[in-house]
């Protein structure tokens, strides 16, 4: 995943063997920025929203899965755009997506490697993924700050309890920064700021949807303006 960063080049390609597939071969002409961040989710419904309070269901307040606290710095904001089908299953899964995305935003912020979010909306190689990358930014003594926007969400269907999420995200005001000093390394937009991703969610025995697999490309031209 993405976001403005410097981590290391081996830290960032370990994590992303499991969650960006793409993401340190896109650095070649130089190798300067690194810029990749993880994500993981978090937001009850509308159409166009801010990360709101973690504990609330996709509709409204119905679900009833205890979950994780979840809180994003006031710097940090995640935008999804377009995040509801109207289907029921569709947007649980969605809302889940969401929750992993702010859940992964919140690790990284707040330096909390152990969050117990993570192993809640990962699985698998994911959950791995995840863990080592959250780790690779507390080792770097880094943060993140500023706005993702996340739009063009595709949900398909595999089997009943199992969905692949294909969406992208816009990074060009999102950035990292040094947790001691609190710099932020600000690099220019490119199509490299912008992001595909395809996840895999499956349904655990508590209705949680967790992110088995997550992949992506920067520069895709589904996501680029």
């Amino acid at each position: 995943m993405v976001k403005r960063r410097t981590v290391s080049a081996v830290v960032a390609c370990a994590a992303t063997a499991a969650l960006s597939l793409t993401a340190c071969g896109g650095e070649d002409d130089g190798g300067a920025r690194d810029d990749d961040k993880i994500a993981g989710a978090g937001q009850s419904g509308g159409e166009t929203g801010e990360s709101p309070s973690p504990s609330g269901g996709p509709q409204g307040g119905e679900d009833t899965v205890p979950r994780p606290d979840v809180r994003l710095p006031a710097d940090v904001k995640n935008v999804y755009e377009s995040w509801k089908t109207g289907d029921r299953a569709k947007d649980a899964a969605l809302a889940d997506a969401r929750r992993r995305i702010d859940a992964t935003d919140a690790a990284i912020a707040n330096g909390r490697s152990e969050s117990k979010a993570i192993p809640f909306y990962y699985k698998g190689e994911a959950l791995l993924g995840a863990a080592e990358w959250i780790a690779g930014f507390t080792k770097e003594g880094l943060s993140i700050t500023g706005t993702t926007r996340y739009y063009a969400p595709e949900v398909t269907r595999h089997g009943k309890a199992s969905f692949g999420i294909r969406y992208c995200a816009d990074e060009s005001k999102a950035y990292t920064k040094d947790r001691k000093t609190g710099k932020t390394d600000k690099t220019p937009v490119t199509d490299k700021s912008y992001v595909l991703y395809n996840t895999r969610l499956d349904k655990n025995k508590q209705g949680v949807w967790q992110t088995t697999m997550l992949s992506s490309e920067r520069g895709n031209a589904k996501c680029t303006p």
